[in-house]
């Protein structure tokens, strides 16, 4: 059994794929934060179209 739990800290196996692991964290962190900042842009954008249009139907049909 101690030999076993030798060999298993010895493995860079496991290392190589937590490292990996980690800088796929990072990159999806990067581009989701980049994509992010772009969709709340287009949604505020499309939520003031919205609105604006929403306001000139209410005004055009007499309401308040």
């Amino acid at each position: 059994m101690k030999s076993k739990i030798i060999q298993f800290l010895r493995e860079e196996d496991g290392v190589t794929t937590l490292e990996y692991g980690v800088l796929a964290a990072v990159v999806a962190a990067v581009i989701g934060s980049f994509f992010y900042t772009q969709f709340q842009s287009t949604l505020k954008s499309l939520f003031s179209t919205v609105n604006t249009n929403v306001q000139a139907a209410t005004a055009a049909s007499g309401g308040s």
